[in-house]
């Protein structure tokens, strides 16, 4: 190390200066990462669109990237305030349900209904088994006030805030009409800047497209498709919080394990408990048929070979992701695990040998 440092000291000073300056840019743009990397990703998505429009001989560049940001205004912004308002008020009520009695006492009046209780116990006794009806009912409270406490903080937070969220989506406005305008160039820049060869880094970047196409559009699409039909049944049927159980099988669409059949499931043996067998047949058909054929047929047809990534890793992407970042870690968490895949690739076909033979 001593030799290095005399033989070349100005490098080494200059290095350290630049790695100085890199660490306190990256702790001044830290309050707006979220933001930053929000707008990364939306304007990847929309680039084909501003693209599209760009060709028009008589639209500049920078004419297009406005209409382009108008359009994401519209898609994105309007929907996600109604959203929010009617998601806070209809998680909150699943909430005061689940704390207060009015969900113990409809499990207890479909228990002594339907006696599935006892039959439960029957089977369960020879397993040495038995399950009551005040852990049953302790069970189910839990779980929905766990998740109507979930969903009412998630947006609790944008409506209590609303001055801070409309400040932070022009931010991304204005980040993603620059990236679209100058994304190239910037692209160039930090692959000429990078000491990795140009091949390594345009690898690196085509895989964070398409992550990102795929867990936005695909999975953003095919769970809107989802929570849509699915919350559409929820009303056709007269079931309660329509738009509520909409959106958690939107959310829960993501989920390449379990997905909507945590909500379509037990609500088909509710409605059978209920005396609704044929309604309750009906939840289990439409479920296997909505369900393989987003996953099945949509999401391959759209997503094609471009994403390989082991559904597991996928399931545990997400949850890691909601846990440590809320409701943005359906983005973040399959970012990061995608970073990390498409550098052991890297390691894997030009340095891994290389590591080797050193070792030998």
């Amino acid at each position: 190390m001593g030799d290095l440092i005399s033989r070349y000291p100005i490098l080494l000073f200059f290095l350290s200066c630049f790695l100085g300056s890199l660490f306190l840019l990256g702790w001044l743009l830290l309050p707006f990462m979220a933001i930053l990397i929000m707008g990364a990703v939306v304007s990847g998505i929309f680039y084909p669109i501003y693209r599209y429009i760009k060709r028009h001989p008589k639209i500049r560049p920078s004419f297009a990237s406005l209409l382009t940001c108008i359009l994401i205004f519209f898609l994105l912004f309007v929907p996600i305030v109604f959203f929010v308002g009617s998601l806070t008020q209809q998680a909150y009520g699943l909430y005061q349900k689940a704390e207060g009695a009015t969900i113990n006492q409809q499990i207890d009046g479909l228990l002594q209904q339907s006696h599935i209780l006892d039959i439960a116990n029957n089977i369960l006794e020879k397993f040495q088994i038995e399950i009551t009806g005040e852990e049953l009912k302790k069970g189910i409270s839990e779980a929905a006030k766990f998740v109507g406490l979930f969903l009412f903080e998630q947006a609790r937070t944008i409506a209590s805030n609303t001055l801070t969220f409309v400040v932070n989506f022009f931010l991304m406005l204005m980040v993603i009409f620059f990236l679209l305008l100058d994304g190239d160039k910037l692209v160039a820049y930090i692959v000429d800047l990078s000491p990795l060869p140009s091949d390594q880094e345009f690898m690196l970047i085509s895989k964070f497209r398409d992550i990102a196409g795929a867990i936005l559009v695909v999975n953003g699409l095919g769970g809107f498709i989802q929570g849509l039909l699915g919350g559409l049944t929820f009303w056709i049927f007269g079931l309660p919080s329509a738009f509520l159980w909409g959106v958690i099988m939107g959310l829960l669409a993501f989920l390449p394990i379990i997905g909507i059949g945590v909500v379509y499931i037990p609500t088909a043996i509710y409605l059978v408990l209920q005396g609704r067998v044929a309604a309750g047949i009906f939840f289990i058909i439409f479920y296997f048929i909505l369900s393989m054929g987003i996953e099945y047929i949509f999401k391959p047809k759209v997503v094609g070979q471009r994403v390989k990534m082991h559904p597991l890793l996928v399931f545990f992407a997400i949850i890691g992701g909601l846990k440590l970042f809320g409701i943005l870690g359906i983005i973040y968490g399959p970012l990061v695990v995608t970073g990390f895949l498409t550098l052991a690739d890297i390691y894997r076909s030009n340095y891994q040998q290389l590591v080797e033979t050193k070792d030998l």
